[in-house]
């Protein structure tokens, strides 16, 4: 029977909003970036949130077109809107809300991802003969081939959930610190408050590191490997044409 109040009262971790928020932010840009590129006079020179938006699209169109070949070209779209949640996940943690990245199921999330484009592609080239890949290049290499095509998915989700873990357990350790010492110096001085005398003192430099910087390089990282996995499914002959067409422009 469908019981609301059960639905109402499930247990969903802050992390979780924390990423449904950074998607509504997300959708919200977009579709703002949208109604005024409709609107707006392609005689005259964009300004504001549409200059961002162009120049986000044109460098991600651009770093496919490159990375990946002529072929992936409307793929632009895809790694922008990848690179725009994660990055905006990792600093989630500036806003004093927990970042999604540190919840393992936001991570595997987005390696699940770019590990279903990644055999989407390859079937999308090679058709029937994707099953080929499992058994080659013996049928009795079956098990193993069957075991690393998981690597990609795993590769991705434990490196951005150990970076993103490793920034927050060392800014706990340093809050935790930081109280210990200030309850000493300030118990002796006379005074109960201690915590926010020392700690936002140093942890927003602290806090710029390993959100903002450290965030700007797993994104980076990420999308690069969902760019190389990707376009390695494209065949041989595929890869050449596109090496020849970019050599001969």
């Amino acid at each position: 029977m469908f019981d609301i109040d059960k639905i109402l009262s499930w247990d969903v971790v802050g992390e979780v909003y924390s990423s449904i928020l950074a998607m509504i932010i997300i959708a919200i840009l977009y579709i703002v970036m949208g109604i005024l590129a409709r609107h707006h006079d392609p005689l005259k020179k964009s300004r504001g949130l549409l200059l961002i938006g162009e120049i986000l699209v044109g460098f991600f169109d651009h770093l496919v077109t490159d990375l990946m070949g002529p072929k992936f070209k409307n793929m632009g779209g895809f790694v922008m809107a990848i690179a725009s949640y994660l990055f905006i996940a990792f600093i989630f943690g500036l806003t004093g809300f927990p970042s999604p990245i540190t919840y393992m199921a936001i991570p595997l999330s987005c390696a699940s991802v770019t590990f279903v484009m990644i055999h989407a592609t390859s079937v999308r080239f090679t058709k029937w003969k994707y099953f080929k890949r499992y058994i080659d290049p013996l049928p009795v290499f079956l098990p193993i081939n069957l075991l690393s095509m998981w690597s990609p998915l795993l590769s991705l989700t434990l490196r951005m959930f150990g970076n993103a873990m490793s920034g927050w357990v060392i800014m706990s350790l340093l809050y935790g610190a930081f109280n210990s010492f200030g309850t000493i110096v300030f118990t002796y001085l006379g005074q109960l408050n201690s915590y926010s005398y020392i700690a936002p003192l140093v942890t927003p430099v602290l806090h710029l590191y390993f959100d903002f910087f450290s965030g700007f390089i797993q994104t980076t990282v990420f999308i690069f490997l969902t760019m190389i996995y990707i376009s390695q499914e494209a065949p041989e002959d595929e890869i050449e044409s596109n090496i020849l067409m970019e050599g001969g422009r």
